[in-house]
């Protein structure tokens, strides 16, 4: 049994396809206004509020990045939730779910392909919240060491102490230790020097934290000390310790050098030597003769030897 379909029937069937779609339109015009004014009402309102937001943001972190990172994102959800409660409003229920489970696995095969960068941009927020450290600030990472110059959404700008820009992940940062110099304001200079071993320990303590504290700069002067740690080969060793502020007016190399001018004059003055180191060579196992002593014996020794050989050769 063959069907033939004539140009009259395929017009007849476009044409009830066509009216019942219009019937439809008409039906659901009124859900298409209200969904249409709704999810107009959500990105106006996503507007705003993302501008709201931006400025908040931008007071409470160091960087514009994050700031304007985090206002895109909530504009954007705002934006999909319109988006849905105007399906919604439509009858597009199933729609709905299966945009939504599309988006969840969209968004794993995201994360699984730009694991490392959303793993810095994470940090980066998390950073920004609790600000570990800001612009202008000294810190050490590891290997990085220097002034914070930037803080961006995947990595930190740090100047070393040598010109050089370090650019580092904001992973790193967040997982690992970092010191920041300049959160309390203050550093402790440490210098070790050495005197001899016939000076008193006690004197060269004394003239050193008053030479120290009468240098600019120097606070905490009652902190200002002294310890002697160590024997040395050819000294007892001291540690000086003392406090400057810092980031402050004289840098820590200035004033580390400065200390080092004032201690190497101090003790000068007061005939307390710094000694250098002195070796001496003992060749008996016993410690009891010295180069010297060993040179005159090998030298009797082998006049006695050649007098022998002599007496016996005649």
């Amino acid at each position: 049994m063959s069907f033939t379909l004539t140009p009259q029937d395929f017009w007849s069937l476009i044409n009830e396809k066509l009216v019942h779609w219009a019937e439809l339109t008409i039906k659901n015009l009124p859900n298409l206004v209200i969904a249409t004014l709704i999810f107009i009402v959500f990105v106006i309102l996503s507007k705003f509020l993302a501008r709201w937001l931006l400025t908040l943001l931008k007071r409470l972190f160091e960087s514009n990045q994050i700031a304007g990172l985090i206002a895109g994102i909530c504009r954007v959800i705002l934006v999909a939730i319109g988006f849905f409660f105007a399906l919604d409003i439509m009858g597009l229920s199933k729609a709905v779910a299966s945009l939504l489970a599309g988006a969840g696995i969209i968004g794993l095969a995201i994360g699984f392909a730009f694991q490392d960068m959303t793993e810095n941009m994470i940090a980066g927020v998390v950073m920004g919240i609790r600000k570990p450290f800001r612009v202008g600030d000294v810190v050490e990472a590891g290997d990085t060491f220097g002034t914070v110059r930037r803080i961006n959404l995947r990595n930190t700008l740090i100047e070393n102490f040598y010109g050089q820009l370090a650019i580092v992940p904001n992973k790193i940062l967040f997982k690992n230790e970092l010191i920041n110099y300049s959160r309390l304001a203050t550093r402790r200079i440490e210098i070790e020097v050495g005197i001899s071993y016939a000076d008193d320990i006690e004197q060269a303590e004394s003239v050193i934290v008053e030479a120290i504290n009468e240098l600019d700069g120097v606070i905490k002067q009652h902190e200002t000390d002294v310890y002697a740690c160590g024997f040395g080969d050819s000294s007892v060793n001291l540690l000086v310790w003392f406090w400057i502020d810092y980031p402050g007016e004289i840098g820590f190399m200035q004033m580390r050098h400065k200390a080092i001018i004032a201690i190497h004059r101090t003790l000068e003055e007061n005939d307390i030597l710094i000694p250098f180191p002195i070796r001496t060579l003992d060749f008996n196992a016993k410690g009891g003769a010295n180069l010297e002593d060993m040179q005159i014996n090998m030298r009797q020794r082998t006049h006695k030897q050649q007098g022998e050989k002599e007496v016996q050769s005649s």
